[in-house]
C-alpha cells in the first residue's frame, strides 16, 4: 500500500518535472523570439507587427498597451529569471520610450497610439483620445521596471501617471474608474461608463504599483477595484458582466427574448479568459493588500470551475472563448468556439494555482487539466517551425498557422507572464 502511493507520488514528481521541463524550454526560446528583434533602435520603443515567419510588415505603429507590455515583460523577465539579467536592458528601453514619446507632455497621461516615428494617432474625428486601459498598462509597465531596477525616475512617471488618472478617471460619487477620456483625461460618453476588461487591469496595474509605492490613495484605489470585480462584475454563477452604467447597473440582456440577446452578444457575453485570468488577478490583489486568500480564494475557484464546466473541449483539450445563457436554454451555449492563444496561457496559469490551492478537490483534477491543458497548447498553438504562438488553436482555427505572430494587440505579456509563474509553481507544489 505504502509502495503503491509512493508510486504514484514519484510518478506525479516526474510528470511536474518534465512539464517544467518543457516550460523552461519554451520560455529560453520566447526570449530569443521577441527580443532584441522587436527593439526599434531607430526610432525607440518596441516593433509590433510580425508576419507567420516572423518578418517585420505593416506600418509598426505602436500603441501604448503594446508598449507597456513589453517594458513590463522584459523587467519581469529580468527580475524572475536570474539568468536572463541582461533583459533590464530592453526594460529600460521601454521606460524610455514611454516617457518621451507615450507620454503627453502638455495634458498628462499616455497617448494612446503613435507612429512608429512618434507622431501622435487621433481618432477618426480627428481628436487625441485616452483610455483608463492604455493608461493602466503604463503604470504597470514603469511599477515592473522600478522594481527590477530601481530606477527612481520610472517610480516617479508611475506616480505622475497614477495621479493624473485618479485626478480624472475615478469615479468619486460611486467608486471604480471612468473608461474612456479626453486628451486632458476627463470621461466623456461612450455609451457605457465602465467595463470589466479595463477594470481587471486597473486592479491589476494598481496592484503593481502599491508593491513598489505603499502610498495610502494607492491603495485606497485597490481596494476598490478589488471589492468592484470581485462583488459587482463576477456573478453568483461565477462569470463577468462585461459593461456597465456610471452607478455599476450592469448592461445585460439575461431577461430579454432570444432575438435580443443575439443582437447584442456583442456587448452582453461570456468571455471565458477573462473570467479564468481575473481569478488570478483577485488573488494578485488580495496578496498584494496582505489580505488572507480565504477572502477571494472561494470566488476564484467558481470562476474557474464555471470556465472548466462550460468552455473546456473535453476531446482535444483547450479553452472555448464565448458563450451566452440564451433566454430558455438551460445550459450555456458556446458562441465562439476559437481558442484563443492569450486565453489558453492565462488559463494554464490558473489551473495550476487551483491545482496548488485543491490538490484533493472532489469536482475537478487540477492538476490533471493542467497536464492536458500544456498539451494542448504544445499541439495547436506553439509553431515548431516558426516559432511563437498561433493566434488560436489550430484544432479550430488551422487558417491560423499563416496569421501574424505578433500585431499591436498581440505580443508576449500574457505568455510570458503565465510560463513563468508556472515555472515558479512548479517548484513548490507537491513539497
Amino acid at each position: 500500500m505504502i509502495t503503491n502511493c509512493q508510486d504514484v507520488s514519484e510518478e506525479a514528481g516526474d510528470q511536474r518535472q518534465k512539464i517544467a521541463s518543457e516550460i523552461d524550454s519554451v520560455l529560453t526560446d520566447q526570449y530569443q523570439l521577441w527580443y532584441p528583434r522587436t527593439v526599434d533602435n531607430e526610432y525607440g520603443g518596441f516593433l509590433s507587427r510580425y508576419s507567420h515567419d516572423w518578418q517585420p510588415v505593416g506600418p509598426q505603429d505602436k500603441m501604448i498597451v503594446t508598449q507597456a507590455r513589453h517594458t513590463w515583460t522584459a523587467s519581469k523577465v529580468a527580475y524572475r529569471d536570474s539568468s536572463q539579467k541582461g533583459f533590464l536592458k530592453y526594460g529600460r528601453h521601454g521606460f524610455d520610450f514611454l516617457r518621451r514619446t507615450m507620454w503627453d507632455d502638455e495634458h498628462g497621461g499616455f497617448y494612446t497610439t503613435v507612429s512608429r516615428e512618434g507622431d501622435v494617432r487621433t481618432e477618426d474625428d480627428g481628436v487625441i483620445r485616452k483610455g483608463l486601459y492604455g493608461n493602466a498598462f503604463g503604470i504597470y509597465g514603469l511599477a515592473s521596471y522600478y522594481q527590477a531596477s530601481g530606477d527612481t525616475a520610472a517610480l516617479e512617471l508611475a506616480k505622475k501617471a497614477f495621479r493624473w488618472l485618479d485626478n480624472g478617471s475615478h469615479d468619486k460619487e460611486y467608486g471604480g474608474y471612468f473608461n474612456s477620456l479626453t486628451r486632458e483625461g476627463q470621461p466623456y460618453d461612450e455609451g457605457y461608463a465602465k467595463d470589466y476588461n479595463s477594470g481587471i487591469h486597473i486592479l491589476e496595474a494598481l496592484a503593481e504599483l502599491y508593491q513598489v509605492w505603499p502610498d495610502d490613495t494607492v491603495r485606497d484605489r485597490l481596494y476598490e477595484m478589488f471589492i468592484v470585480v470581485r462583488d459587482r462584475f463576477t456573478t453568483d454563477k461565477g462569470y463577468m458582466n462585461l459593461y456597465f452604467k456610471q452607478d455599476w447597473t450592469p448592461i445585460i440582456y439575461k431577461d430579454s427574448s432570444r432575438a435580443v440577446q443575439q443582437e447584442n452578444l456583442g456587448t452582453d457575453h461570456i468571455t471565458f479568459g477573462h473570467d479564468i485570468e481575473a481569478a488570478f488577478l483577485l488573488l494578485e490583489a488580495a496578496h498584494a493588500l496582505d489580505f488572507s486568500e480565504d477572502s477571494v480564494l472561494t470566488q476564484a475557484k467558481k470562476m474557474v470551475d464555471h470556465t472548466i464546466e462550460n468552455a473546456w473541449d473535453g476531446e482535444e483539450g483547450g479553452f472555448y472563448d464565448r458563450g451566452y445563457y440564451f433566454q430558455g436554454d438551460q445550459q450555456l451555449t458556446v458562441t465562439d468556439s476559437s481558442k484563443v492563444w492569450w486565453a489558453e496561457a492565462e488559463a494554464l496559469h490558473s489551473l495550476l494555482i487551483m491545482a496548488e490551492h485543491f490538490p484533493n478537490d472532489p469536482n475537478y483534477d487540477y492538476f490533471d487539466l493542467f497536464a492536458k491543458q500544456w498539451d494542448y497548447i504544445k499541439t495547436y498553438l506553439l509553431d515548431p517551425q516558426y516559432g511563437g504562438w498561433y493566434e488560436s488553436g489550430l484544432d479550430e482555427d488551422p487558417d491560423m498557422k499563416e496569421a501574424p505572430k505578433a500585431t499591436i494587440w498581440k505580443g508576449n505579456y500574457h505568455t510570458m507572464r503565465a510560463l513563468l509563474r508556472c515555472k515558479e509553481l512548479l517548484k513548490n507544489i507537491g513539497h
